[in-house]
């Protein structure tokens, strides 16, 4: 059982949450009321880094678990540690300013890649061994 993965899965999703919190201080802070989205820029940045979050987490969450299950728990795992630090990366510099957002995109990116063949890697290994 990939222990360690499950224990990242928690992480990620307390993160989530965390971002679900900004949004609503955001909103108080700013002014925007609900349902509103848009309407002060400082507002929008933090909204948008809660919804790419949300967008990235079926990319993320998918290889986590195939690349825990078939190759190795602990390298998933730690992998996943690296999306959760860009993620936070991304976080704090998307809330500054648009463009510091990208060190964070880079980072869990390049973690959901190589998520992505180690899950590769993995089933194809255990498909070709029997």
């Amino acid at each position: 059982m990939p222990h360690y993965t499950a224990v990242v899965t928690l992480l990620a999703i307390a993160l989530y949450f965390f971002l679900a919190t900004r949004v609503a201080v955001a909103r108080g802070k700013f002014g925007v009321p609900h349902p509103a989205t848009t309407g002060n820029p400082d507002f929008e940045r933090v909204f948008r880094v809660h919804l790419n979050t949300l967008e990235w987490l079926p990319i993320f969450l998918v290889p986590l678990w195939l690349c825990a299950i078939y190759l190795s728990d602990i390298g998933a795992a730690a992998l996943g540690l690296v999306w959760i630090a860009g993620r936070v990366l991304y976080f704090l510099g998307y809330s500054r300013a648009v463009e510091k957002r990208l060190p964070g995109f880079f980072i869990q990116s390049a973690a959901c890649f190589l998520l992505f063949i180690g899950a590769v890697v993995g089933v194809v290994m255990r498909w070709a061994g029997g």
